[in-house]
C-alpha cells in the first residue's frame, strides 16, 4: 500500500486519487446538523500507521493521545486551502459492518504486515471549529487481528478487503448495507471518509454517475484517504458501495503550491465504489 505522502505527490498506477465536482461539499462533524448522519460518521473508521500513534502516557487518566500534524499546508498544499492546518495522519477510511469488522479498499490492506502495521481509530473527527489537532481516546484505537478477505483485481477493478478487529466495537453501530440489486443511475450519495488523512469529512450533494460490472462511478468530492470510505444512499442511509479510485486530487498553482482540482459536476473521469454486495459472500463465516 501506498504511503500518503506519495497519494498526495503523483497518482499510482492502480489510481486512488479523487478530486472536486462542482461545490465542494466536505464538512466537518462540528458543521454537520443531522444527528443521523453524525451517528453514521461515528462508525466509520481511519487506518493510522501504528508510528504516528504516541504512546499518550501510562496510567488510568492517560486515556486520550493527541494527533498533530504533518498538515496539508506542511506537504506542499497551499495555506488557502481548506483544512489546510488540519493533521493528516490517516491513510485509509473504513466503516464498521458488525461488531468485530471493518470494510475497506482492497489495496488499502493487502498483507499480513499490513495488518500488523496499522491501526483502526474512530472519533478521529474535529468537534470544535478552528482547532489544528484531534484527540483520541485510547478504546477508540483497535489493532487488525487479521484480513478475513481481499479482493484487488485489475482486470475487474473489483477492489475491496474485509478486517476482523481485536475486540469488538460495543458503543457505535454498524452501518446498515444494501443487500441485493445495484444502485441506480442518478441517485444522490453522501460518503464519509478521511480525504487527504484529514480528521473525518461528511460530503453529500453527489450522484450516481454510471453503473458498471463491479464498480459504480459517481461525482463525490474524495481524495487519497478516502479510499475505503462508505458511500451510502443519501435517502435510505445504507451503504452503497467502498470508495476505491476517481481522478486526481491537487494541481499545481501560480504560487508554487497545490491546490485541489475543481471540475464541473459531469465532468471528468468520476469517482469509482466498489459495490458493497460484493462483499457479501466474504462475510459468511
Amino acid at each position: 500500500m501506498l504511503p500518503l505522502i506519495l497519494l498526495l505527490a503523483a497518482a499510482p498506477l492502480f489510481a486512488q486519487d479523487k478530486v472536486i465536482y462542482g461545490e465542494d461539499n466536505r464538512l466537518d462533524i462540528v458543521d454537520v446538523e443531522s444527528s443521523a448522519w453524525i451517528e453514521v460518521a461515528n462508525s466509520t473508521a481511519v487506518m493510522i500507521a501504528k508510528t504516528d500513534i504516541p504512546s499518550g502516557g501510562k496510567g488510568r487518566r492517560k486515556t486520550g493521545i493527541t494527533i498533530s500534524g504533518p498538515t496539508l499546508a506542511s506537504r506542499g498544499i497551499c495555506p488557502s486551502e481548506r483544512f489546510a492546518n488540519q493533521p493528516t495522519v490517516g491513510n485509509c477510511s473504513g466503516f464498521l459492518i458488525d461488531e468485530k469488522t471493518i470494510v475497506t479498499a482492497g489495496h488499502c490492506m493487502t498483507t499480513p504486515e499490513d495488518c500488523s502495521d496499522f491501526k483502526w481509530a474512530f472519533d478521529y473527527k474535529v468537534e470544535v471549529a478552528g482547532v489544528d489537532s484531534v484527540t483520541l481516546q485510547k478504546n477508540n484505537i483497535y489493532s487488525c487481528k487479521k484480513i478475513l478477505k481481499q479482493v484487488l483485481d485489475r482486470a475487474t477493478q473489483n477492489d475491496f478487503a474485509v478486517i476482523e478487529l481485536d475486540r469488538p466495537v460495543t458503543d457505535r453501530v454498524p452501518l446498515k448495507l444494501r443487500e441485493a440489486g445495484k444502485v441506480e443511475v442518478g441517485t444522490p450519495l453522501v460518503v464519509i471518509g478521511y480525504p487527504s488523512g484529514l480528521p473525518v469529512k461528511v460530503a453529500g450533494g453527489a450522484k450516481v454517475r454510471a453503473v458498471r460490472e463491479e464498480f459504480f462511478v459517481a461525482n463525490l468530492d474524495t481524495y487519497g484517504g478516502n479510499s475505503g470510505s462508505a458511500v451510502l444512499n443519501a435517502t435510505t442511509m445504507e451503504v452503497e458501495g467502498i470508495l476505491v479510485r476517481g481522478d486526481t486530487d491537487y494541481v499545481s498553482s501560480p504560487e508554487g503550491c497545490r491546490v485541489s482540482k475543481v471540475q464541473g459536476d459531469d465532468e471528468g473521469r468520476g469517482e469509482d465504489a466498489t459495490f458493497i454486495t460484493n462483499i457479501k459472500a466474504s462475510l459468511v463465516r
